[in-house]
């Protein structure tokens, strides 16, 4: 499999492959742990799914991301999805067992914090490749020819400040965002409850953004609650 052919006009390196399975495997790591009572053995099917999948796209890309064809996007995206997904039903069931009060609190608690650091690394996957065609298209591609970004930076609009920061911009630098620009806007939504370090574009990223913020703020809310209860 050849590697894509990069605009004469792009200048960015490739991105490293590893920040973002370091991200996966923390992720199906804290899923793995999940307390049997709260998801049984639905954890391991998808930490197995995980690990399977990540297999040929490491094989695909194993150090820069310079190669996609259509059955590893679709994989890639299928992945993320599928640890969104994952993360949701938990984050439901979590929900109920809070709620009712009589399970072990203080493993539901540790639990909580365990879903929203997965749905963090999740969300920020799922921004990762679904923003302006993902990693590869990213870096090879002409800008002129790149989908429309759903992602807003403050880097896309610095290029008329002060040199100093001017220089990290996409117009002067040719930056582009990678995993930990992805997984700081995932972290803040998810700690702000609203866009904070990057602003929503489409509608698609507006509705997961609302979704990841909801999902933060219920389980914020539902952990205060518990710990309260738990100190009377």
């Amino acid at each position: 499999m050849e590697a894509a052919q990069r605009h004469p006009s792009r200048t960015t390196e490739a991105e490293h492959r590893w920040p973002a399975v370091v991200g996966l495997l923390a992720a199906l790591a804290l899923y793995a742990f999940l307390p049997n009572e709260l998801v049984g053995g639905l954890r391991f099917v998808v930490v197995g799914a995980g690990l399977a999948s990540l297999i040929p796209l490491v094989a695909v890309n194993p150090h820069r991301l310079i190669r996609q064809t259509a059955w590893s996007r679709a994989l890639s995206v299928g992945l993320a999805l599928l640890l969104v997904l994952a993360n949701q039903v938990t984050l439901v069931l979590l929900v109920f067992k809070l709620v009712e009060g009589r399970h072990d609190a203080p493993g539901l608690l540790i639990a909580a914090l365990q879903v929203w650091v997965a749905n963090v690394i999740g969300f920020a996957l799922l921004y990762w490749d679904m923003d302006r065609g993902g990693p590869v298209v990213r870096t090879t591609w002409a800008r002129t020819e790149l989908p429309a970004a759903d992602l807003r930076f403050s880097q896309d609009e610095d290029e008329d400040a002060v040199a100093e920061v001017a220089v990290r911009s996409s117009a002067v630098h040719d930056w582009t965002p990678s995993f930990i620009d992805y997984f700081y806007t995932s972290l803040s939504n998810s700690m702000a409850f609203s866009a904070s370090d990057s602003m929503p574009l489409s509608q698609r990223m507006k509705l997961l953004m609302g979704l990841q913020a909801f999902g933060g703020f219920v389980i914020l809310a539902l952990v205060i609650a518990r710990s309260v209860s738990i100190l009377d």
